[in-house]
């Protein structure tokens, strides 16, 4: 996961290759969303990769390795739908 500070927090996956955007893009007004992103995608395993996040979120962008279940791969794989405006 890339994420980066423009007009909020905008999240971007990537495919195992790195280079392969997948189609589901987030955007938070709140760091914390991140951090709870990476928690529950198994992002920080120790100190150092908690610590490399906080500086990311710091410097206003960075990125993560996440441990996806299948469940939450399809998710991100699957666009996001625009619900219509009454």
């Amino acid at each position: 996961m890339y994420f980066q500070l423009n007009r909020g927090w905008q999240c971007q996956f990537l495919e195992a290759d790195l280079k392969t955007p997948l189609p589901r893009q987030l955007t938070f007004t709140d760091p914390a969303k991140i951090v709870e992103m990476a928690q529950r995608g198994g992002a920080l395993r120790d100190l150092a990769a908690r610590q490399a996040l906080d500086y990311g979120i710091e410097l206003g962008r960075g990125s993560v390795y996440l441990s996806l279940t299948e469940e939450q791969y399809l998710s991100l794989r699957t666009p996001a739908t625009r619900r219509p405006r009454p």
